[in-house]
């Protein structure tokens, strides 16, 4: 009877410590198996994923859960976890430390998903994925290093989602192609590796070349699931298979305009033509100094395949309509803009016509406060201020380009406009954009240089893929608050005297002493001879100078 007992003591031990017998989650059902314990919920009501899941699981599916979002953490106590399923939910964000903790996961799936974007550095918590389904989602952009993180994949699905261009870049920048092509090709082996990438609205112009290129010649290690692929637009393309189309490279667009002066009497039509020769097919614009035009009608032709154009109607001529007309046109690649000049009244008058902007003498050229007021992934803002005898009248000249181009693209702005965006940079590119009185030449201060980043398509690089450089020693940027900048051929000490300094006087309130008035508030430092006046550099700007 003792021994009778004893057992009996055994076995309520062992079921009192088993797992099996751990609480489970309400709605759910756990399992143990020779894989490890499971935990499953299909349509249980949870609205965010529970936070007291047990940290023995080795399997979880949760389907059907309504969940919207992976927040910071998920299962980071969970760090046994080796399968995920989050099937059929509707979630549409995605922390990028949502898989921290994670490391033995080897199967993530978010089938049926709303997500439009993936943070893909997440993947670096996740070192031994190997199954990735994200088919089912909204997904429309796949960076050049998405996969950068994701080594040791053996299946990728990403079908059913709304990509349009992917880049060749994505994939000859894999880890594991590169490693598994070695492998094939010196030992004649290879793990390969299943992609899914069907049933997508891809675009079939320019920006697919390399692209389509890749598919074509896709060899093992990568397995196409279904190797089918089919253009959705544009319409000539629509519905043919990849191998059916041949793409051109692309091309930055050239505007041009026939007639780079018009004139035209009062009351009658004047009529603007603008030739755009670009691949793919840009957006036209016209612009009236900064201003975009929309009171009068500009009809778009495509003249064939890369040639477009752009013809504005200015209706009942006006005096008021007199001055720079500017036709600007965008694409991927790049924009181009091409002016003309409206004059109104007779051809042959011998009477003077008067000027869209005030006459301004040889050696009225005021200072112009310059800065960098916001930073985008594609482009900058620039904003200025200067102190004229006739603010509501005068006119300024944007003077932009590549740093070491002779010629710079002039835009005009019209009075009372402060701002300009410079948008559709290319990476790793170095710029000057300036800002003078309309028609004068750039001088000392009154320009900004800057470099783009190397990737532009990486998404969780945007807030890091611009680096303002600037030609004075100091300037206070507007986005973040707080940032100064030194020059970097400057004594080693420089950057040091420049931030304590900045530190020390905004500490005493004294940051009125580092202003001009009228300036922009706190947002533009001091100049170069106030803090770094002993390594102020020589010549028209100096050295450049780096963000900090």
């Amino acid at each position: 009877m003792d021994e009778f007992r004893g057992v009996l003591g055994v076995i309520w031990l062992i079921c009192l410590v088993s797992p099996a017998n751990s609480t489970c989650l309400s709605g759910c059902t756990c399992t143990d198996d020779s894989s490890g314990r499971s935990l499953q919920c299909m349509e249980a009501p949870m609205a965010q994923i529970p936070d007291n899941i047990s940290h023995d699981f080795t399997k979880i599916r949760i389907e059907n859960c309504h969940l919207t979002e992976l927040p910071f953490g998920s299962f980071s106590t969970i760090s046994a976890l080796e399968s995920l399923w989050l099937n059929f939910n509707d979630i549409t964000l995605m922390n990028i430390k949502s898989l921290d903790g994670l490391a033995n996961l080897t199967e993530l799936r978010l089938q049926g998903n709303k997500l439009t974007s993936i943070p893909w550095t997440a993947f670096q918590d996740t070192p031994r994925l190997k199954i990735l389904d994200l088919k089912h989602n909204r997904l429309n952009v796949l960076p050049e290093h998405a996969l950068r993180y994701l080594p040791g994949l053996t299946y990728l699905d990403l079908s059913f989602n709304h990509l349009t261009v992917i880049s060749k870049d994505v994939f000859l920048n894999w880890q594991l192609y590169q490693r598994t092509e070695r492998t094939w090709t010196k030992e004649g082996m290879v793990l390969n590796v299943l992609l899914a990438l069907h049933d997508n609205p891809w675009t079939c112009d320019c920006r697919l070349k390399g692209f389509l290129e890749f598919i074509r010649a896709v060899n093992p290690p990568i397995i196409l699931m279904n190797s089918y692929l089919t253009c959705r637009t544009p319409a000539s393309k629509d519905g043919k298979f990849f191998h059916e189309v041949q793409l051109k490279t692309c091309l930055k667009p050239n505007a041009s305009s026939p007639d780079a002066n018009v004139t035209a009497p009062p009351g009658s039509n004047a009529t603007l033509a603008c030739f755009v020769k670009a691949r793919p097919e840009p957006t036209i614009e016209w612009t009236y100094g900064l201003k975009a035009i929309r009171g009068f009608n500009a009809t778009e032709a495509q003249i064939d395949e890369d040639t477009f154009s752009s013809v504005l109607l200015i209706p009942s001529l006006h005096s008021t309509d007199r001055g720079p007309y500017t036709c600007t046109a965008n694409n991927s690649i790049g924009n181009s803009s091409a002016g003309v000049l409206v004059s109104v009244g007779e051809p042959d008058s011998t009477a003077p016509i008067a000027p869209p902007v005030p006459m301004l003498s040889p050696d009225e050229n005021p200072h112009i406060d310059i800065r960098i007021a916001k930073q985008t992934v594609y482009g900058i803002t620039l904003e200025w201020f200067a102190v004229t005898e006739n603010p509501s009248e005068t006119w300024y000249t944007i003077h932009f380009g590549k740093y070491d181009s002779p010629k710079k693209e002039m835009t005009y702005i019209g009075p009372g406009i402060r701002s300009y965006a410079v948008e559709n940079l290319l990476p790793v590119t170095k710029y000057e954009v300036c800002v003078t009185l309309k028609n004068r030449p750039p001088r000392e201060g009154q320009c900004v240089v800057f470099v783009t980043g190397s990737d532009v398509s990486e998404l969780e690089q945007r807030e890091r893929l611009i680096h303002i450089v600037v030609l004075v020693c100091v300037m206070i940027l507007a986005v973040p608050a707080g940032m100064y900048a030194c020059t970097a051929e400057a004594r080693p000490g420089c950057a040091e005297r420049c931030k304590g300094l900045w530190k020390r006087r905004r500490r005493r309130g004294d940051m009125q002493e580092m202003e001009r008035q009228g300036t922009f508030d706190s947002l533009q430092a001091a100049s170069s001879e106030t803090l770094c006046a002993a390594d102020k550099p020589k010549g028209r700007g100096g050295s450049a100078a780096h963000l900090y």
